[in-house]
């Protein structure tokens, strides 16, 4: 039996095996090296590869508690729809401050945000993670999109940055 993971799981692997194969439709122009769809094939394939390993780990986790004989299923937590509607909204204020503070200044917020608010640090320890956390996501990010893949990120009307 599968729970809400094994079934995400499932319906992520499908979903984007389904958009993968529309992709292989797409014209390449001989002028251009990588045509439309190298970059939605690489995140379809990995999104289907998680999905995969998602449905895979919960059949795994469901047979090992047939065999221990615990019937305690990971199904019975509680869902926090408050939670969800604030990283929503938090989300939303990200979109709305890019064009604004621009790409760098805008994701090091969100991460921060998003990381307090998953799991509220404690301390000046917590804190500092938090911090680390974001400033390394959004230099990674930066470097893969900007530097590598030649991808323009907004700048900031009011920053410039």
């Amino acid at each position: 039996m599968l729970s809400r993971d094994g079934w995400g799981g499932l319906a992520v692997a499908a979903a984007s095996l389904l958009l993968f194969g529309l992709t292989l439709g797409l014209k390449d122009n001989p002028m251009v090296p990588i045509g439309p769809g190298f970059y939605p094939r690489i995140v379809l394939g990995l999104t289907a590869a998680l999905g995969i390993t998602l449905l895979v780990l919960d059949l795994l986790r469901s047979r090992r508690r047939r065999l221990s004989g615990d019937a305690k299923s990971s199904a019975s937590v509680q869902p926090d729809h408050l939670a969800v509607a604030i990283h929503f909204g938090v989300f939303g204020l990200y979109v709305v401050a890019l064009p604004y503070l621009g790409f760098r200044i805008a994701t090091v917020l969100y991460v921060a945000a998003a990381n307090a608010l998953l799991e509220p640090p404690r301390g000046l320890k917590g804190w500092a993670r938090v911090a680390a956390l974001a400033l390394l996501t959004t230099i990674a990010a930066y470097v893969v999109f900007e530097r590598y893949l030649l991808v323009l990120l907004p700048r900031g009307r009011w920053t410039g940055f």
